[in-house]
């Protein structure tokens, strides 16, 4: 039980960064704009998270940097994909290659060096429950965040009018035109508040997890957001357990490896990108058998008023 313990709450808080990302990630699909960058998003939020606070020894600030660094590089994918309608696929590559130099150049002096980031906070009463307050309770401020994250968009989006004003851009936007809501404006605020928190989920890394900057540290973390938005059908919720068992799995093997296990290295380091593979695999197939993804019906497509079907 005490292993079972240690493994899932190692799952919360290496799920906690690709939460941000796929939580983010939610909310910009759902208006319809998809983001492939979400990988160099993370790492220029990253450096920003770690560069302010070795600046100023607030975690807390250099949180709110990786939120605005984040914004700042999706408004260009924003512009690009909303105004200018070029393709969201082509675009988001870019973002990754242009996140990726971006934030290795900037942060080539401060490789290895250390801060002193957020610490963890047991949350009262909850923390003393048994199997329970170890596992959920018993982290930092960022962790608990993420619940109150995934709780707000679950009612944000299926239970309020601003929520389905969001969904209705992404399902008909030519619908929700015609009713009068300003379509390219709820996909900008959606597409650029969705990369603020991918810029979050790079800064939890930097400032939280690793309290370090290693360039490329976010390891693909990016491209499973990605695909864990797939898995949960678009919905936080869903979205939040795939996180939590790409956590897991990712928290599996650097316990083998730490017990000594003799399976190769290079195999365990596999692991969680095998596990989304594989879910992938099962979601793609309940497809193939009729069943609706709930993928957003306009995403990826451009909106012009002028356009006639």
């Amino acid at each position: 039980m005490e292993f079972l313990t240690v493994i899932l709450a190692a799952a919360v808080r290496s799920g906690t960064p690709v939460l941000y990302a796929t939580l983010g990630e939610v909310m910009s699909e759902r208006a319809g704009v998809m983001n492939l960058g979400l990988e160099g998003i993370m790492l220029v939020g990253a450096y920003a998270g770690f560069a302010v606070t070795q600046a100023t020894g607030d975690p807390w600030l250099g949180i709110a940097a990786s939120f605005a660094s984040g914004c700042a590089i999706t408004l260009i994918h924003a512009f690009l994909c909303i105004t200018l309608m070029c393709n969201q696929v082509v675009s988001g590559l870019a973002m990754v290659l242009a996140g990726y130099g971006l934030s290795a150049l900037m942060g080539r002096t401060v490789i290895g060096a250390t801060i002193k980031g957020m610490a963890s906070m047991d949350f009262p009463l909850l923390s003393k429950i048994p199997f329970i307050g170890p596992v959920f309770f018993q982290h930092n401020a960022m962790v608990y965040l993420s619940y109150l994250l995934i709780i707000f968009l679950c009612w944000f989006l299926f239970r309020t009018r601003p929520g389905l004003n969001l969904r209705a851009v992404g399902e008909n936007p030519r619908a929700a035109d015609a009713m009068g809501l300003p379509v390219s404006a709820i996909r900008y605020l959606y597409c650029v508040a969705g990369g603020g928190l991918a810029g979050v989920g790079g800064g939890y890394l930097s400032v939280v997890y690793a309290q370090m900057w290693i360039e490329g540290m976010t390891a693909g973390r990016g491209w499973i957001a990605v695909a864990l938005v797939i898995f949960g059908l678009w919905n936080p919720a869903r979205a939040a357990l795939g996180a939590y068992l790409f956590g897991g799995v990712e928290a599996l093997q650097l316990r083998l490896q730490a017990m000594g296990s003799t399976i190769s290295t290079s195999l365990l380091l596999t692991l969680p990108y095998i596990m989304t593979i594989v879910v992938l695999t099962a979601v793609s197939i309940k497809a193939g058998k009729g069943r609706l993804l709930g993928a957003p019906a306009a995403l990826g497509s451009p909106f012009r008023r002028e356009d006639r079907e």
